[in-house]
Formats: structure tokens, C-alpha cells, sequence
């Protein structure tokens, strides 16, 4: 992938970001067709296998496996936190996708860009501008202009 040193004009997590984006769009469309003629728990969970599969295979590849007996308590409860919300949303996400057409799907899943912003003020003292502001009110009206 990307070595996380590069120098260039763009920040490298600029680039995760925008592939991020792209390989997102592209988990709702492989989705929507999987989902068509099997249970969307099902769905979810042979998702989940294959991230299994690439994630520990890049830890261990990295030799990074070692690491995991010094992740202290509370950062290891978040990451489990994170996990239990990361299912819980995928298995939403499926159910929304299996019965609503991936292009109303989508907006509604991606607006919890507000929601993000919302508890990065609350919850991590991040503070907001006119920017921010603006930008979460667009993406509110975008969405709604889409499924209403």
C-alpha cells in the first residue's frame, strides 16, 4: 500500500480517505447484488469471514500479532465498542439494503457523517466552524432532497 512516510502535496491520509470513499461505494453496490437471494445475516456474516481473513492476514503479515498483549484496558474496550457498533451497523446496513433500493440506502447510511461530527463535539471536545457547520447542514439537506 501506501507508505505512511510518503511526502507529497497531499496528505497521506487525504488518500486513505478517498479510497476509503471509493472502496465504500463500492462495498453498497457488491452488497445490494449479494443480498439479493440470501438472508442478510448470512450476508453479513460471510462479509465478515473475508475482513476476518484480510485484516488478521495484515497483522500478521506486518508482524504486528505481538503487539496485541500490550493494548492497554480501555483502549482495548473501545476497540471491542467499536467493533459491537461496526456489526450492529452492518447488519442494518444489510437489512436496509436487501429491502430499499441502494441509492436512498446509501444517503441514509453515509448521513451519519452528522452524527460523527455531533459526538466529535460532545464526546472529544473537537470544535466546529463555519465550514463544518455548513458542510453538516448540505449533507442534511442532500440527504433529505434524496429520499424524500
Amino acid at each position: 500500500m501506501f507508505n505512511e512516510k510518503m511526502q507529497t502535496n497531499i496528505e497521506v491520509w487525504w488518500i486513505y480517505a478517498l479510497l476509503s470513499s471509493i472502496f465504500a461505494a463500492l462495498t453498497t453496490i457488491f452488497a445490494k447484488i449479494g443480498v439479493e437471494n440470501v438472508n442478510s445475516n448470512l450476508a453479513t456474516a460471510i462479509r465478515t469471514i473475508v475482513i476476518l481473513v484480510i485484516a488478521w492476514g495484515i497483522v500478521f503479515f506486518q508482524g504486528n500479532a505481538v503487539n496485541i498483549l500490550t493494548i492497554p484496558s480501555k483502549t482495548m474496550i473501545f476497540l471491542l465498542l467499536s467493533g459491537v457498533a461496526t456489526g450492529l451497523s452492518w447488519i442494518f446496513y444489510f437489512k436496509a439494503l436487501q429491502a430499499g433500493k441502494a441509492l436512498l440506502v446509501a444517503p441514509i447510511d453515509k448521513s451519519s457523517l452528522v452524527l460523527v461530527l455531533l459526538f466529535s463535539v460532545i464526546f472529544l471536545g473537537e470544535s466546529l466552524n463555519w465550514k463544518i457547520i455548513l458542510g453538516t447542514c448540505l449533507v442534511i439537506i442532500g440527504t433529505l432532497v434524496l429520499i424524500i
